[in-house]
């Protein structure tokens, strides 16, 4: 029974993104293009050298930050849409931190990311301590909180930290930031962060005692308060922690990719990192695997569209139509008739094998 439903967790992604890829396919042939020819370009601008390869992992790199945020907070059956608010507050810390202390080098970037992680924690405790104390539905304040931490970074860029009189933040000193793998492979440090917390939150979930508790309050908050589970503490830690692995998120952007804060900076991050984790069917590994899939597709677009005269936005159908078939796949395998359905068909194909 556990083993159908892993398979068909695994499924439903890749099925959806097959089925996105083929009527992106008829899209194209719609506008009189070859769609093996057009995924070809696609693929070459994500894969087509080392150099690229590198440039769709560090696109990658805050997809996986918010993704996780999502994921880690809706195992505890909470709905943080702050990853946003989240990720730019971190940013916003670490470029305080990094342009006014003086403090440079290893300790500067070390010390930076600790102050954006804890940027982000209580930017996302906000929504826990008003949850459990006033009962105010956290998907409402987290996304308010995103627009008070976007406006409040628009005042840093444009005021306090304004370089000259471009709306921009100062760029932050040359030796705080992320070192790359190598010139041919210019991927920051920050990726293999994001990769390590994808593998760290799964381990967490599945292998240890607090997860287990964490992912029971998400399950049935009501039977695990009974059993003694402390529910309003996980719901709390579920929202600082995702909070800490936003900010933390953010700071890397600024430190590995970005340099400076502006105008746009961290903009769409927290809703695609949403979608991402639904998609990923709330696994951390998964979720790391499709923010890498959506990167592989804003990499590629660029190709795409100068190789093929292809403009983007059937990219970004493509992308929307992943998000669609996943989560309606996801709902249908949820009904009682399609499940038993499944697990009737699966059954008789086990006992036949």
């Amino acid at each position: 029974m556990k083993q159908r439903e892993n398979l068909m967790k695994v499924i439903v992604p890749v099925l959806s993104i097959l089925v996105a890829f083929i009527i992106g396919g008829i899209i194209m042939i719609c506008l009189g293009k070859n769609p093996f020819q057009a995924y070809g370009f696609l693929f070459s601008g994500a894969f087509g050298s080392s150099r690229k390869i590198a440039q769709t992992l560090v696109i990658a790199c805050p997809l996986i930050f918010t993704g996780l945020t999502a994921a880690f907070s809706y195992k505890c059956g909470v709905f943080n849409l702050g990853g946003e608010g989240q990720f730019v507050m971190g940013a916003v810390a670490s470029i305080f931190f990094v342009t006014r202390s003086g403090i440079g080098g290893i300790a500067g970037i070390l010390l930076s990311l600790f102050i954006g992680a804890a940027a982000g924690a209580v930017w996302g405790a906000i929504p826990g301590i008003l949850k459990i104390t006033r009962g105010l539905n956290e998907m409402i304040v987290s996304i308010m909180l995103n627009y008070v931490a976007t406006l409040f970074m628009g005042y840093v860029y444009t005021t306090l930290l304004r370089d000259g009189s471009v709306p921009q933040t100062f760029a932050i000193p040359d030796s705080t930031k992320l070192a790359v793998v190598s010139k041919s492979f210019p991927v920051h440090w920050g990726v293999w962060v994001a990769l390590f917390l994808a593998f760290a939150g799964y381990y967490f979930l599945f292998y240890t005692s607090k997860g287990f508790k964490l992912r029971a309050v998400g399950l049935n908050s009501t039977a695990a308060f009974f059993n003694g589970f402390p529910v309003n503490r996980y719901v709390l830690f579920s929202f600082i922690a995702s909070g800490a692995v936003a900010g933390l998120g953010g700071s890397v952007e600024l430190h590995g990719k970005q340099l400076r804060l502006m105008g746009g900076f961290g903009q769409g991050f927290g809703f695609d990192g949403v979608a991402i984790a639904l998609i990923a069917q709330l696994n951390p590994i998964g979720t790391a695997a499709v923010a890498f899939i959506f990167a592989v597709l804003r990499k590629g677009a660029s190709t795409l569209q100068t190789g093929m005269q292809i403009p983007t936005a059937v990219v970004d159908i493509i992308q929307a139509l992943v998000i669609i078939f996943a989560v309606a796949g996801t709902a249908l395998l949820k009904l009682p008739a399609i499940r038993q359905y499944i697990n009737s068909h699966m059954g008789k194909k086990e006992v036949t094998d």
